[in-house]
């Protein structure tokens, strides 16, 4: 996470329990970052010679202090470095989409490099969608939260362009920091598959319409990133639904198994 004022790179940033910011330890105090709440950081000032030490203020105080805790702002935002992590995974996946060229039976299907072309965009597209769902529902709930590249997930995403055998799409994540509950947690998860669900849904109704197999492959595709996503074990994001409400993840799951059968038949 950056200190968000100077731009610091912080592994474990404190966070203002006045105006919400998170920052490196040079500029955690108020007036180091020029909070806009310095008010409420202010001790206010008294006639008396001597006051008097409140049970929760430590010994080595002449005052009390009362912290008063400032939810952070809502607001939805990108910040330099993200758009850079944005843009080389972008590529990444776009490299996976068009990846499939390489197979003359998939390249046949598709028809033409045009349609290749508008394939590998709607797999980059649905990728960080997924992400950015991530990343918006965890900053409504006043969470800091970017999206950064992971070196593992760069070498197999890399490979994974040039492999006819194996296909992982995983540049990076969205990293998230902040004080949560669990029920914060798991509609932050579930906003990802959720996407996918509904963009699979959409995929296949245009394919319905229109015929045009590239619609089936990307409804496809989203109808699996959901599945994949929503396995309730480790880091995935079912573990977290799963932990948080049974009902909703059960919901979500057999959706997209659904989904992913029904794109499978078609093929």
């Amino acid at each position: 996470m950056e200190c968000q004022k100077c731009g610091k790179e912080v592994f474990l940033p404190f966070r203002c329990p006045y105006c919400g910011g998170y920052f490196c330890s040079e500029h955690r105090l108020p007036e180091n970052h020029k909070c806009p709440r310095m008010d409420l950081a202010r001790v206010p000032q008294k006639e008396e010679p001597a006051l008097t030490l409140t049970p929760q203020t430590p010994k080595s105080y002449g005052y009390t202090v009362t912290y008063v805790p400032v939810e952070a702002k809502k607001k939805f935002y990108f910040s330099s470095k993200e758009v850079k992590h944005l843009a080389i995974g972008a590529l990444l996946v776009m490299g996976i989409g068009l990846s499939l060229g390489i197979s003359p039976a998939a390249y046949r299907a598709l028809g033409s490099s045009f349609m290749l072309l508008a394939f590998a965009l709607l797999v980059t597209a649905s990728f960080f969608i997924h992400e950015l769902a991530h990343k918006f529902a965890a900053q409504k709930e006043g969470l800091w939260a970017e999206f950064r590249l992971m070196f593992v997930g760069i070498i197999l995403t890399a490979i994974s362009i040039i492999s006819p055998f194996f296909k992982i799409i995983s540049p990076g994540a969205v990293v998230i920091a902040g004080v949560a509950s669990k029920k914060s947690i798991g509609k932050i998860s579930i906003a990802g598959p959720s996407t996918n669900i509904t963009l699979s849904a959409l995929l296949i109704a245009s394919w319905l319409i229109t015929h045009q197999p590239i619609l089936l492959f990307a409804a496809a595709f989203n109808a699996w990133i959901a599945l994949f996503n929503l396995i309730p074990f480790g880091v995935l994001d079912g573990f977290k639904v799963f932990s948080w409400n049974k009902a909703v993840w059960a919901s979500t799951f057999t959706l997209s198994l659904a989904l992913t059968i029904i794109t499978s038949f078609y093929w």
